[in-house]
């Protein structure tokens, strides 16, 4: 992975992320060159620093945006705004969850974002997936059929600390619009909007919110109900082969970077093994969880594993992980591979140091690992009906 913060592997991760869903690397190098000694101290020191570091930038691309808008130049400004949208996001991320400013930080991205759509990417609208007597806030990125025939429609899910604004920059939606499929990118409880906005909280049973997203596509002309299926990246890991355990709409599921068993991690990461995603690791947990120490969270999390629950998938199943994974070991990817014996069509693509994409969920090569699944969901949606289906 290339490492702009040598001794910082959290903020170095988040420079790669970046890079590789829309970041131009000059603007993220002036971003990142005024931190840089800051990085040395750890990643919990200097956060706040780090986002005025990136907001700077933000503001000078969404400033060049506004007269790019007023010159009548609306391509170029969305552009801008885009990327001004990817950077307050990918900053808002490292914050603690006690930072004061993170909401608004985080309004001013969606809003970015939102421009950006209606000037450069009016198949992506803003949505809501009714939940529990609330919402799921969410993205639907459309995929335009010339014979206006339904599309067959992925779910895609977040992890413990990205947003759908991660999902959607990281331009996989894009792909998936081009191969004919439509994308729904939801903000889950412990996620996004939903945790910051609503503070709606993780569960282990996800295939509620699976039910939930499948019943919302349903009321959608545009969408093949006989083609859904759910991708989730990260801790999505746990939460998609879990909900595709349970709601058996879905025609396939993928685990982009397995979590077999994310509460064994957690023990482990309390003896200092393995990497943490975001700076404040543990008040970060506590806050995606609902609890109000360690003590209680570690025995809750015990129950966050897929033992017993793989076993029951029965539509195809893709999980891929990279080799030099250090948040969650490799060995996760083929537990889950190994269990999943009631899939008709499982796979497992394990990426290596020779190729890129060894990173956790793919992150130092994200379009390499991006275009394999996409590649995967065409392959398994146009596959006929004997084929990879129960």
């Amino acid at each position: 992975m290339f490492e702009y913060f040598p001794d910082n592997y959290i903020w170095s991760l988040g420079v790669a992320a970046t890079l590789n869903s829309g970041g131009c690397i000059d603007e993220v190098d002036r971003a990142c060159r005024p931190i840089r000694e800051l990085a040395r101290q750890g990643s919990d020191v200097g956060t706040r620093e780090f986002m005025a570091s990136w907001q700077a930038v933000a503001g000078q691309l969404e400033s060049q945006a506004d007269e790019a808008a007023a010159a009548g130049h609306p391509r170029t400004a969305g552009q801008k705004y885009f990327r001004a949208a990817a950077y307050l996001c990918q900053a808002e991320r490292m914050q603690s969850a006690k930072d004061p400013d993170r909401r608004q930080v985080y309004q001013h991205c969606l809003d970015l974002l939102e421009r950006s759509f209606e000037l450069v990417d009016p198949a992506t609208s803003r949505v809501a997936v009714p939940f529990e007597g609330t919402t799921l806030p969410a993205y639907f990125t459309r995929a335009s059929h010339p014979d206006g025939t339904p599309a067959p429609t992925v779910i895609m899910w977040n992890g413990l600390d990205s947003t759908k604004e991660h999902m959607y920059t990281s331009g996989w939606p894009a792909e998936m619009a081009a191969r004919g499929i439509s994308t729904l990118m939801v903000d889950c409880p412990g996620s996004g909007e939903a945790l910051r906005f609503q503070d709606l909280k993780a569960r282990v049973t996800t295939e509620d919110w699976a039910t939930a997203c499948v019943d919302y596509l349903e009321t959608r002309e545009d969408v093949d109900n006989a083609r859904v299926g759910l991708v989730g990246w990260s801790l999505g890991g746990f939460y998609v082969p879990r909900a595709a355990a349970f709601e058996k709409r879905l025609a396939l599921a993928v685990a982009w970077g397995a979590n077999h068993n994310w509460g064994e991690v957690q023990k482990a990461r309390l003896e200092r093994e393995g990497e943490n995603p975001v700076p404040h690791y543990w008040e970060h947990v506590l806050w995606v969880w609902g609890h109000d120490d360690v003590p209680s969270f570690i025995e809750a999390a015990a129950a966050v594993h897929l033992d017993g629950v793989v076993e029951r998938i029965t539509c195809p199943f893709l999980v891929t992980h990279g080799s030099n994974d250090r948040q969650i070991d490799v060995k996760y990817a083929h537990r889950s591979y190994e269990q999943a014996v009631g899939s008709p069509r499982r796979e497992l693509r394990v990426f290596t140091p020779d190729e890129g994409a060894t990173e956790h969920i793919g992150l130092d090569h994200l379009p390499h690992v991006g275009s394999y699944i996409a590649d995967w969901v065409e392959d398994v949606f146009t596959a006929p009906a004997t084929e990879g289906t129960p």
